[in-house]
């Protein structure tokens, strides 16, 4: 098994005290407040609430934080709010985090908000949902330098909706392309680790290769990816409709659907060459993000399309010589969840500056450190580690226990050892999904038009093109 590069040691409760310090000496010195990366300009200034604010606990609503129990989120909230016990400020965040899977969320979310039942100050969105919750005066706008140009420009984007900033890029996501370094040695690959000139062809031809050779007793079939009836199908069409159809649009800027029949075919044609039956394990049809990492992990396949967080898990269960990770071949989808004020805070110049904090310079390279994909270009640059993460400690451990070594490779820095060069040009070259306030028709659309393509009695690309066409048109204002 490889050495792998290790960080520094640094315990959680040294490195929340050194923080603690820091406040200290900044309030010592008479020194204006700043936000984590240094700049308290735009809106209120960190440090001080706006005048209407009542003090109390700042409450920020999220989905699960895919570190692990006292992940890196309630970290930095932690260390927010220790600097605000110091300075005395009356201010408190806390931490909420829903159940269920993220349609349910967005569910409880809309509920919560518009019958005004839950006092949420925060709201973490997934970055499909910013429209819909803006149109809908369910989050306030927020100022416009919560996002600068260290912001990774594909992802700036989902801040943003008619002209102004509603949601500042928390943690990004992208669709990459793991892959059994092993296996591929062992079918005689010449080039066993995978490069950024990947093509899905060119994965075909692996997949043969393996097929051809004496391939381990678990190993099945070429991949498998997330194809159930949720938003996992709709992930992989984009993905699949925005390789075969350059510059696609499914929407304008106003999320009216601008779409037509032969873009539609393209697409579905992609699709159809992307899941057939001699490359993709058939269990791909009906696996959602768990099952499909479960099926990799278990050897039943060479290739895995996933997010950036399985990348800590899988180095769980596999060592460098066995487990790669390449872009995905063609256009993979930007993901992520970005911070919002809620309509309904009475707390919101605060709100927006724990925002400020939380999505700072150096929190981003703490989410970045700890799995998930940082926002901005800052944290994954600089070969000495540049804004290295000094607010908490180390990210948890996935185990039971809490116990047991770091097994994510990491460059010098202490950042995952991928993400400078393969996770930070995904996410620059990511697509974005159609941004409309409808969203949710639309992926429900989506979805269900695009199921026969994976059963019995497939329409043709032509006839399922026209079918999808007419639901979208009915589906979306154009």
């Amino acid at each position: 098994m490889t050495t792998r590069p290790r960080r520094p040691d640094a315990g959680p409760t040294a490195l929340l005290l050194a923080l603690l310090l820091i406040a200290v000496c900044a309030a010592c010195t008479g020194g204006g407040p700043r936000g984590t990366d240094g700049d308290g300009g735009g809106g209120t200034a960190a440090g001080s609430a706006a005048p209407d604010d009542v003090t109390g606990h700042i409450v920020v609503a999220s989905g699960r934080d895919v570190t692990g129990k006292n992940g890196i989120r309630q970290q930095l909230i932690d260390a927010w709010n220790l600097r605000e016990q110091r300075r005395n400020s009356g201010f408190r965040a806390r931490l909420v985090e829903l159940p269920g899977s993220a349609d349910e969320q967005r569910s409880q979310l809309l509920g919560a908000l518009q019958s005004r039942s839950a006092a949420y100050d925060v709201v973490n969105l997934d970055v499909t949902w910013v429209p819909e919750f803006a149109t809908a005066d369910l989050i306030e706008p927020l100022p416009r330098d919560l996002v600068d140009a260290d912001i990774i420009p594909s992802v700036a984007g989902t801040a943003w909706w008619h002209g102004k900033v509603y949601a500042v890029p928390f943690n990004s996501d992208v669709g990459l392309l793991y892959y059994r370094r092993d296996y591929l040695k062992r079918a005689g690959v010449e080039r066993p680790d995978v490069g950024d000139d990947l093509t899905w062809d060119g994965l075909r031809r692996l997949v043969e290769a393996l097929d051809a050779e004496s391939a381990p007793d678990a190993y099945e079939k070429g991949w498998t990816t997330q194809l159930a009836a949720y938003e996992g199908r709709t992930v992989n069409a984009v993905e699949a409709f925005a390789s075969a159809v350059p510059d696609l649009e499914l929407v304008d800027g106003k999320g009216r659907y601008t779409g037509d029949v032969a873009e539609l075919t393209d697409g579905i044609a992609e699709l159809r060459r992307r899941t057939e039956t001699a490359y993709t394990l058939q269990d791909a049809h009906s696996s959602d993000e768990d099952a499909s990492l479960s099926d990799f992990a278990e050897g039943r396949t060479a290739f895995l399309r996933h997010w950036p967080s399985e990348y800590r898990t899988l180095y769980r269960t596999f060592s460098e010589d066995q487990l790669g990770v390449a872009p995905l071949p063609g256009r993979a989808v930007l993901g992520g969840q970005n911070l919002a004020v809620t309509g309904v805070s009475q707390r919101k110049g605060k709100a927006a500056e724990l925002i400020r904090f939380l999505t700072g310079k150096e929190s981003e390279r703490c989410l970045l450190e700890a799995g998930f994909a940082a926002t901005r270009t800052s944290a994954y640059e600089g070969s000495g580690g540049g804004e290295r993460c000094t607010a908490v400690g180390p990210g948890p451990s996935a185990s039971p226990t809490g116990e047991g070594a770091d097994p994510v490779p990491r460059d010098a820095g202490g950042r995952p050892d991928y993400a400078r060069d393969i996770l930070l040009p995904a996410l620059r070259k990511a697509v974005h999904r159609p941004r409309t306030p409808l969203y949710g028709a639309f992926t429900q659309t989506f979805t269900t038009r695009l199921g026969p393509l994976h059963g019995d009695g497939v329409p043709s690309d032509e006839a399922l093109a026209g079918q999808l066409d007419k639901a979208l048109r009915r589906a979306l204002p154009h």
